[in-house]
């Protein structure tokens, strides 16, 4: 079903990548890589569309992420380049979609600004009654719970009025046919004189202000009607004959949402709300399956986009650790990651790191993805992941850590360690021989660590 409602978006998100894309003829009426006019028609002949159609299913592929639009120029997104290989990558983008609603089908001008806000804020429960109910609702049931949703948001932002009130704490206003209050003594006057000099403003009761007018007027027949034509546009629902009903689709992304949720609620280690730095050095005393369920809650309460340049920015840190569990962090994060992973290729010290994430990612086994690393960036792995071990593990992990050495003997992997220039060598060397037990290898391993110090 995501397939078939994103095929014509996909369509045209490849026609943009081969005729607008790097090397392409990307001549348009304003010069730019984006669907003018000019391009909105061309592709129309390419494609045997009209321009009207053309723009619809341009704006579906850039909601859906097939096509990314950055300053002047058009790319294709991941989700488009996994299209034929990964049935997520296609869920994922009509979900974008779904999520995009009130975007990919925009209400009417004549409605309130404030009052659309307010229903598109409360939808996410109307579509989760929807799921419950699980087959066709009335419509005036849902709009008897959007108003109960509306009125509660509106309850909520109510802002509180601290301005002096003409009324005294505790006064209730008379009655519209009662008689006027009698007039009384100033409570600050004595029996025997004049009243004492005021000691200043007094406190009132805090009351609630009004609603803004516009919001609180607006009908919201109308606006949920907009709402389940926008959902009903986009494949969620079907909408007709006075109700509506949820399409297995989307039923799926309710309870995607729902699962994201009850994830981010779930956090083993507490650790949601901290940076990524924070969080993965929270991750770093965990067993491998707590530390994949933190980082899953991590990643399910922000972005995948800014979640990700978090990750490689920690990962680009001085923290040998840090930097390995950013990366298996980004192994969770999946297809998502593989743009900003790719970019980092030609970054030394993450490239061995970005080699294997990628050869996993497509499809090696974890076992055998170091053979796409040459024998050089497998040593600098090497002393980078022995780094780490140093800072945070124990003696014998380190010692234990010479077995997964590419080099058949210690002198080979204190010679090629020594060329390889990894600025942890050192203090990796000095680590190791302290903690090694052989007396006359800890004195070789010294005899290299001072080479390196030296120069020589």
């Amino acid at each position: 079903m995501a397939r078939s409602g994103l095929a014509a978006a996909a369509r045209v998100a490849r026609w943009a990548d081969a005729a607008l894309g790097p090397g392409g003829d990307s001549a348009t009426v304003d010069g730019k890589a984006t669907l003018s006019d000019a391009t909105a028609e061309r592709a129309a002949r390419a494609l045997g569309l009209t321009p009207a159609q053309v723009r619809a299913d341009w704006d579906t592929a850039r909601l859906a992420g097939l096509i990314e639009v950055h300053g002047d120029s058009a790319r294709p997104g991941w989700r488009l380049r996994a299209w034929d290989r990964d049935d997520s990558a296609v869920l994922r983008g009509w979900v974008a979609l779904c999520d995009a609603w009130s975007l990919a089908h925009p209400e009417p001008e004549e409605y309130e600004p404030a009052a659309v806000a307010e229903v598109v804020t409360a939808m996410p429960q109307v579509l989760s009654f929807l799921q419950l109910s699980a087959g066709p609702v009335p419509v005036p049931q849902l709009l008897d719970l959007l108003q109960q949703r509306v009125t509660e948001l509106r309850t909520e932002r109510c802002e509180i009025d601290y301005a002096p009130q003409p009324e005294a704490a505790g006064a209730e206003a008379p009655a519209a046919d009662a008689p006027p209050p009698a007039p009384r003594p100033d409570a600050s006057a004595t029996p025997d004189g004049p009243p004492e000099p005021d000691s200043g403003p007094r406190l009132q009761r805090p009351r609630p202000a009004p609603a803004e007018p516009a919001a609180a007027d607006a009908p919201l027949e109308p606006l949920l009607d907009w709402a389940l034509e926008a959902l009903a546009s986009v494949g969620a629902l079907t909408y007709g004959d006075g109700q509506a009903t949820l399409t297995p689709l989307g039923s799926w992304a309710v309870w995607v949402k729902l699962e994201q949720i009850c994830v981010a609620a779930q956090s083993p280690a507490g650790n949601i709300e901290q940076g990524a730095e924070d969080m993965l050095r929270g991750c770093a005393q965990l067993r491998p399956n707590a530390a994949r369920a933190e980082y899953r809650a991590w990643l399910a309460a922000r972005p995948v986009g800014s979640a990700v340049t978090e990750l490689i920015g920690a990962a680009r840190g001085e923290d040998a650790l840090l930097r390995g569990l950013a990366f298996e962090a980004l192994r969770v994060v999946g297809a998502p990651a593989e743009p900003e992973v790719r970019a980092v290729i030609d970054e030394p010290t993450l490239r061995p790191y970005a080699l294997l994430w990628l050869a996993e990612h497509d499809g090696a086994d974890p076992e055998d993805a170091h053979e796409v690393l040459t024998r050089q960036e497998a040593t600098w792995l090497w002393v980078d992941t022995a780094a780490a071990v140093a800072d945070h593990g124990e003696a014998p992990l380190l010692v234990r850590h010479l077995e997964s050495a590419v080099q058949p003997t210690v002198p080979a992997l204190l010679q090629e360690v020594r060329a390889v220039g990894h600025p942890r060598t050192v203090q990796v060397l000095v680590a190791l021989a302290a903690a090694h037990p052989d007396p006359a290898l800890a004195k070789a391993v010294r005899r290299a660590a001072f080479q390196v110090h030296t120069g020589g």
